[in-house]
């Protein structure tokens, strides 16, 4: 039996990042960059500095791969009428590798049944666009535990602006002080201060190789777990 469903819960809504909270993306995402690359011959990236890109969403994270290899300005990518049919190439290429070496952290479905069967509201708030958001969480059979999913394109701005959880708590009718954003990188933690809510970080994911107690979140969990258990 599940001791910890029958406990009343601390926060009325959580909120949730997804790549590197919830589930491992990077190997796949990596895969993605670099198949892309090959198609135009321009070299290759390591796992590590892939790592350290993810976090503002996936046309930023190829921009920096594009300004690496061709050791030019982030600046003079954006503008570069050669960028559009790399990003399509590379939509083509994540698309196909969407699932196939992503896998979710220890913990993260029974934490999450636990929640739902508490009655606490569920989110996702990624800057991942919302193509590659529906597929991962399709693969991962996530779908069906969230009460909302907002993407990196589902409003016209992004992390770390608040407009994200602002609109889940107002879908929710939940209160500042009764919810909690959990996540694994400063962008996270400065949504959630932006938004005047909770943050309790992972330490596991991606946070462009800085360690997350430098963020200074409320708290730092060492797992999923820790989160169906009080302060």
């Amino acid at each position: 039996m599940n001791t910890f469903a029958k406990k009343q819960p601390e926060f009325d809504a959580i909120l949730f990042d997804l790549d590197g909270t919830l589930i491992e993306t990077a190997p796949e995402i990596c895969d993605a960059v670099n198949d892309t690359l090959a198609n135009y011959d321009m070299g290759f990236v390591s796992q590590e500095l892939v790592n350290n890109w993810i976090g503002h969403g996936t046309r930023e994270l190829l921009i920096q791969a594009l300004s690496f290899v061709g050791k030019t300005s982030e600046e003079k990518i954006r503008q570069s009428p050669g960028l559009k049919p790399i990003a399509a190439e590379f939509d083509r290429n994540y698309q196909k590798r969407c699932g196939t070496r992503s896998h979710l952290y220890p913990h993260v479905r029974e934490v999450l049944a636990t929640l739902r069967a508490q009655g606490v509201k569920l989110a996702v708030v990624t800057n991942k666009e919302g193509r590659y958001t529906q597929t991962i969480l399709e693969v991962h059979k996530l779908t069906d535990q969230f009460d909302a999913v907002i993407s990196g394109d589902t409003l016209s701005v992004k992390k770390p602006n608040p407009a994200g959880i602002q609109h889940c708590l107002d879908q929710f009718g939940v209160p500042k002080e009764r919810a909690l954003f959990v996540g694994d990188s400063s962008i996270d933690v400065a949504t959630a201060r932006n938004a005047g809510i909770t943050v309790w970080a992972l330490p596991y994911g991606y946070n462009m190789g800085q360690p997350i107690e430098s963020c200074a979140p409320d708290r730092v969990i060492a797992d999923f777990l820790a989160i169906l258990k009080p302060c």
